[in-house]
């Protein structure tokens, strides 16, 4: 499993990174960082933007916080607030249910699909390959 290819994504396309990506890479995931890695250095050379949902950033800070680490909690939340958070509201919500009802997504993976229609991301980021149904949003996995 090599690096993602980012393919024809354009200079500074806003792009929507769901949670595993982020963990793999700020947890330096052995068999997975160095997979999503291309996108992390993309970002960080101004070539890419980052979005992030609000259910993201709970499974992000999930893991310093059963380890009861507030100092890297505060850390990885100053990054993800940094990014583009995204607020599940009324209109995502009902997208999401609509996903859910017709392609029989996770309630988390629905949110991350709509959240990154809501705000015309170039593509989705993730590892989760329940997205392959999602035919009106590019996924990058």
């Amino acid at each position: 499993m090599g690096p993602l290819d980012l393919g024809n994504l354009p200079h500074g396309a806003l792009v929507l990174v769901d949670s595993a990506p982020i963990i793999y890479l700020l947890e330096g995931h052995p068999r997975f960082a160095p997979r999503f890695k291309p996108v992390f250095a993309a970002h960080g050379a101004g070539e890419l933007r980052f979005a992030v949902t609000t259910i993201t950033i709970a499974e992000v800070l999930t893991g310093p916080l059963q380890a009861s680490d507030e100092a890297l909690a505060r850390r990885y939340r100053a990054i993800l607030e940094s990014w583009q958070p995204i607020a599940l509201d009324i209109d995502i919500a009902e997208s999401a249910a609509r996903l859910r009802a017709s392609l029989h997504l996770k309630l988390a993976d629905a949110v991350q699909a709509a959240s990154a229609l809501a705000i015309n991301a170039a593509a989705l980021v993730t590892h989760d390959r329940d997205f392959s149904q999602v035919r009106s949003l590019r996924i990058i996995s």
